[in-house]
């Protein structure tokens, strides 16, 4: 009887301890799997060295994540993402277009960062997926050494004979913020994008031009800070590096309106780091990141209370007209092909 009770104790032990093997072995599989706290983040980014070198240290540092990054073109990154919409490799999609991204808005994800309310009014994250985090303006680039008393405050003063062949601007069939320009123009002085008027100053406009156009644009503010040329139709981040550096130089916003362009950021959507991406987001529209966007670089920062340099003016001091983002999509083609047909035949 003895021996028979020791056999079972000894099964019902034996069956224990397997159990207790077999649970074990399911929890170690299960922490393989299913890290937790990943400290990686994978960033796909078409910004510049200097907003890079700036802003990722002092995320890593804030957070102890690592940035993994990705540069190159917005639209080669976009390709990437398209491609690997299956099995996402990035995290983040740092910087692109508001246009860009509503053509693409199945590649992201929905979240709002809860610093979105300390951003600009109209410039907060209305569709759910894409948050703005700096902007950008069509100005005019002054060269003070060659203006002399010529008066440039706004897109009418262009048309000064004086100014004939002195303005530098690139083509907006080749370049991005040439066409921004032009749509800017159109809707400053004419009131939409199609109406005779806006497109009438933009005839006169060209030929002012004298047929000169810049390669691209770069060249064109290149050449008023080279005193090539009196004015540039640009843009304002690099009219406020000209001006930061001490350049021979003052930025234009055109008294008939200027137009912000905002550059936008989303979590890509499969994240495997969905936590880090979130807390990306968040950090470029916290505090410290948009002060460093303001004041050690030239972009534009969006959060209400963001410090700006001494090269850079206050949103509230300038005029500021909006854009009609989905017409502008949806109607660049024709835009750009009536710019070009109205350009050449000017040139006869």
């Amino acid at each position: 009887m003895r021996k028979g009770i020791s056999l079972i104790v000894a099964l019902v032990l034996t069956i224990s301890l397997l159990a207790a093997c077999g649970q074990a072995s399911s929890k170690d599989k299960g922490a393989a799997s299913a890290p937790k706290g990943s400290t990686k983040l994978v960033v796909y980014t078409p910004n510049s060295e200097d907003i890079i070198n700036t802003l990722i240290p002092m995320f890593e540092k804030q957070t102890g994540i690592t940035v993994e990054l990705v540069s190159a073109g917005t639209g080669e990154l976009i390709k990437r993402l398209q491609s690997e919409k299956a099995n996402p490799y990035a995290d983040v999609m740092f910087g692109g277009s508001h246009a860009l991204f509503m053509g693409n808005g199945d590649l992201f994800a929905n979240y709002v960062s809860p610093n979105d309310k300390d951003l600009m009014e109209g410039h907060r994250n209305e569709t759910g997926y894409m948050t703005s985090y700096v902007s950008d303006a069509s100005v005019l680039l002054v060269n003070k050494n060659l203006v002399g008393d010529i008066k440039i405050e706004s897109y009418e003063d262009l048309l000064n004979p004086k100014l004939k062949g002195k303005i530098a601007t690139a083509d907006p069939a080749s370049s991005s913020s040439a066409f921004a320009q032009l749509t800017n123009i159109l809707l400053a002085k004419g009131g939409d994008y199609t109406s005779d008027k806006g497109w009438n100053f933009v005839g006169s406009l060209i030929k002012n031009l004298d047929g000169k156009i810049s390669s691209g644009s770069g060249a064109a503010h290149k050449s008023v800070a080279d005193g090539e040329y009196i004015v540039a139709l640009t843009y304002e981040d690099p009219s406020a590096s000209y001006v930061k550096s001490g350049g021979p130089v003052k930025i234009v916003y055109p008294t008939e309106g200027a137009v912000f362009l905002d550059a936008v950021a989303g979590i890509v959507k499969g994240t495997k780091n969905e936590d880090n991406a979130k807390k990306f987001i968040d950090f470029i529209i916290s505090q410290p990141a948009q002060d460093a966007f303001g004041t050690q670089l030239t972009n534009r920062p969006l959060r209400t209370n963001a410090k700006l340099g001494s090269h850079m003016k206050p949103m509230s001091e300038i005029k500021v007209i909006k854009e009609d983002d989905k017409y502008v999509r949806e109607h660049k083609k024709e835009i750009v092909s009536r710019y070009t047909d109205t350009f050449t035949k000017l040139q006869k």
